[in-house]
């Protein structure tokens, strides 16, 4: 029955993923990044603003903690093993679309932040609750699709943001240190119930040490290996340009791939690392204290930046740099395999890095996810539903230690499709409220106004 079951999703995925749904993310991209009169150029407005704190404004994190969070859920695995089986299957050109795909996701990542605090509401005791379910319902009208929304978002949360890290975390213990799963997912459950029974503020306050932390420690890991690839960076820099426009052939440690293929694997690998039109993020950004929509959606959108045009570029760029320097190592390699192999062409350094990145990137998607998820079954059942919603989510850890998890995997994969496509609608048919009010505050002679009104 559970492999029957196991078949059709797998089906059923391979039609939600399939290019359609690509074209349909991709292409919201292009049109949001129009429509709102390419915001990207705002940059370094909203890096700043990221930084700032805003007195006075309803919410009930900084904006900054708002954004630690979202990015305690993004970053992931997709930045470190998603990046290497890009580069295997897609070929080099795929880092260069890939980067493509988070800058432009930039103004969908702004959009959904702008519709979650546009829309969000209030509650008695002062909470302020947000994200595409309520700009569904007050925006649109549309309830029903709105508790769609929310119920593929806490089953994905179990799956993706909760399970399948925690059985990441424990095999990569396992492996590295022979440590037993069992222990692993008591720590590990220990350590989530500490942050996560305490709601958003305490989340928020670890996530706002631990994501600067981990970014941090990364970059500079991996920029010691590009010192020691240093004279691989510019061969492979012309090398990724040039893939992405023109077929390879097979040869110095890279399959053969057409362009198609660079721009699918590349495409579909940032789609899936930075989240951009899943819905995720901007549950966390109606939680931000800010004054007016915009403000936050700007800083929201730095988010993207950081995920994909910086951590995943240069992700990128250390496999590439890496197979140019050991081809034969490493040809054939893919996904984990060629991601370890990478790091470690510098030994002693590389896969400490490897290492304490996975680590850490994968538990702040535990944490992350769990806000997504607990907000989403508040919007469904109320406040009575949060406890037990938090004590689940810590046994789930557990189990995801332990477990074997394909099944929980592709299931979750279906829920985040179903998550993207009602959001996805928010999108389209809210375009106009979200070039309005972006106009509003970004028009020229309007950009200081932004801690105003």
């Amino acid at each position: 029955m559970i492999e029957t079951l196991h078949s059709w999703i797998i089906a059923v995925n391979g039609v939600l993923w399939g290019p359609p749904m690509l074209i349909l993310l991709f292409g919201t991209h292009i049109f949001l990044t129009l429509r709102t009169g390419f915001m990207q150029r705002h940059l370094g407005r909203a890096l700043k603003l990221s930084v700032t704190r805003e007195k006075g404004a309803k919410g009930d994190i900084s904006p900054y903690a708002a954004l630690t969070t979202a990015l305690a859920a993004t970053i992931g695995t997709g930045n470190i093993v998603g990046v290497a089986t890009a580069v295997a299957l897609g070929g080099p050109g795929a880092v260069l679309w890939m980067w493509l795909t988070g800058v432009l996701g930039m103004a969908t990542k702004y959009s959904e932040a702008l519709l979650a605090v546009k829309y969000r509401v209030q509650t008695e005791d002062g909470t302020m609750l947000g994200g595409p379910m309520y700009a569904l319902e007050k925006g649109l009208g549309l309830k029903k699709v709105g508790i769609m929304f929310a119920f593929c978002t806490v089953v994905a949360s179990f799956g993706i943001g909760n399970m399948v890290q925690a059985n990441s975390i424990a095999s990569l213990a396992k492996e590295t240190m022979n440590a037993s799963p069992q222990w692993v997912g008591l720590i590990l459950s220990g350590v989530t119930a500490l942050v996560i029974l305490g709601g958003i503020r305490s989340i928020s306050r670890f996530c706002e040490v631990l994501v600067p932390f981990m970014a941090l420690f990364y970059v500079i890991g991996c920029s010691a290996i590009l010192y020691v690839n240093g004279v691989y960076i510019f061969p492979a820099l012309k090398l990724i340009v040039e893939s992405a426009f023109t077929a390879s052939a097979a040869g110095g440690g890279f399959a053969g791939a057409t362009v198609v293929m660079a721009a699918r694997f590349g495409i579909a690998r940032g789609l899936f690392s930075n989240e951009s039109g899943m819905g995720s993020a901007p549950i966390a950004a109606a939680a931000a204290q800010s004054r007016n929509p915009v403000r936050q959606a700007l800083v929201s959108s730095t988010g993207t930046f950081w995920d994909t045009v910086v951590i995943c570029a240069i992700t990128g760029l250390v496999v590439v740099t890496s197979v140019m320097k050991a081809p034969v190592a490493l040809a054939g390699l893919k996904g984990a395999a060629l991601t370890k192999a990478a790091f470690d062409t510098l030994p002693g350094i590389g896969p400490i890095v490897l290492t304490v990145g996975l680590l850490t990137f994968v538990f702040s998607t535990i944490l992350g996810w769990s806000y997504y998820g607990e907000r989403c079954a508040e919007y469904l059942w109320g406040k009575r539903a949060i406890r037990p919603y938090r004590i689940a989510w810590v046994f789930a850890v557990y189990a995801g230690s332990v477990l074997t998890l394909q099944f929980v995997w592709d299931f979750s994969d279906m829920a985040n499709a179903m998550m993207a496509i009602p959001n996805l609608l928010s999108l389209l048919l809210l375009s106009g409220v979200i070039a309005s009010e972006t106009r509003k505050y970004l028009s020229e002679g309007h950009l200081d106004d932004l801690t105003s009104g």
